[in-house]
């Protein structure tokens, strides 16, 4: 195998998820009677560069299909991070009706539709017919394509170029990194910015977050090794924060390298030495993971077993991708869980890859009455704790499973 960014030969396994189901390829009850496809999740680490990397995987087009279930707007917290973020970006860089802007996996139009509200030009890039559909009827124009070198010289002979490029969490679901990124600088104007949200490479080690390794995640970054892949393309990382969305995110703002009118933060310097003091750059790092998942593992499997044998009743909250790979590599199946709720209509009535959980309305909490629900998108417990703060009227308790096993 070779790596997707230096293109040297790798061998070092960071993580071994054996064989898993797309995380987001939900079943109907009629195909519950057919074959279902299983790939490889074996995780690799670059001992050149360092970046983190599916090996076998599942084609894009494949995962990214038109009955797409994930909507983004289905969470309220992001919805207002969103918000928050064009509030700030607007004027950070003092866009107006004159910009154009432009989010690669814009989805619903989740995050546009407050650019829309503000009249600033805005043009959504999203392969997912479904999710595409949503956002057009939100009166957001969307191109229903995957982003690369080849769309970025379409969009620059439309006249298309943006002031901003934004992009959340799809940086880690591209294959081709560099033509991803080539397509950044192509279609980034001479003064324009990028900005970049994506789960931090370093939160996932330190915390245990292996369910966010699933079929669309081909890459995992930390500051250090994406910056190096901006740099080979000409972009300069002028800007870096820490956030707390998806367990622990970074937001990076880039610009062309030709461009010295923006100084280069000095964050930038602050988290290339955070991570090197971590030990980003060095393969020991690395090493143990695995040791450390098990444990989740194994925790997870005693406490379920022991309610099983107590006669308690558990239900799952959030039909997530990171919940699929929970419970896949845990071998959970509706013996130890009963259902799992989520709010998007698209998944309801339908079945978790692998485990084949039914999906059901949240309704259904009030009429089977739970001991615990153990919430798979732990990213959002707060929000999802404070939703179904009712079932406590009867006792039930909350459970999550990463970074540790927390009954609360």
């Amino acid at each position: 195998m070779q790596c997707r960014f230096c293109k040297n030969n790798i061998e070092k396994v960071f993580i071994d998820l054996i064989n898993a189901p797309a995380s987001n390829s939900y079943l109907t009850l009629e195909q519950l009677n057919e074959p279902e496809k299983y790939y490889p999740l074996k995780i690799y680490v670059c001992e050149n560069c360092f970046l983190v990397q599916v090996d076998e995987y599942k084609k894009s087009d494949d995962i990214f299909d038109s009955n797409y279930a994930y909507f983004s707007s289905v969470s309220s917290s992001w919805l207002a991070h969103a918000k928050n973020y064009v509030e700030m970006i607007i004027a950070k860089l003092k866009l107006n009706s004159n910009s154009q802007v432009i989010e690669i996996a814009s989805n619903d139009g989740y995050l546009l539709q407050y650019f829309k509200e503000k009249n600033i030009p805005n043009l959504g890039i999203e392969p997912t017919k479904s999710t595409a559909d949503a956002a057009i009827a939100k009166g957001i124009i969307v191109r229903i394509e995957f982003f690369g070198k080849e769309l970025a010289k379409e969009l620059i002979s439309t006249n298309k170029s943006a002031d901003l490029i934004l992009g959340n969490n799809v940086v880690a679901h591209v294959p081709d990194i560099n033509d991803f990124v080539g397509g950044l600088a192509l279609a980034l104007k001479d003064t324009g910015t990028i900005t970049l949200e994506f789960p931090h490479l370093c939160q996932l080690i330190e915390n245990n977050q292996f369910d966010t390794i699933y079929h669309e995640h081909f890459s995992y970054f930390s500051f250090t090794t994406l910056r190096a892949i901006f740099a080979k393309h000409n972009l300069d990382m002028y800007d870096v924060e820490e956030l707390l969305t998806h367990g622990g995110s970074l937001r990076i703002y880039a610009k062309h390298c030709a461009n010295k009118s923006i100084a280069i933060s000095q964050n930038v310097d602050l988290m290339l030495k955070k991570e090197d003091r971590i030990g980003v750059n060095n393969q020991f790092y690395y090493e143990d993971f695995i040791e450390k998942v098990m444990k989740v593992k194994l925790n997870l499997l005693n406490f379920l077993v022991d309610a099983k044998y107590s006669n308690k009743k558990v239900a799952a909250y959030g039909a997530a991708a990171k919940g699929n790979t929970l419970l896949n590599y845990c071998g959970i199946k509706s013996d130890l869980i009963e259902f799992v709720v989520d709010l998007a209509a698209s998944k309801q009535n339908k079945f978790m890859p692998g485990s084949h959980l039914p999906i059901i309305k949240e309704d259904e909490i009030r009429i089977f009455k739970p001991d615990y629900i153990l919430i798979l998108p732990w990213n959002i417990k707060e929000e999802i704790e404070k939703q179904l703060n009712y079932v406590k009227e009867w006792g039930c308790k909350f459970v999550v499973a990463i970074p540790e096993l927390e009954v609360f």
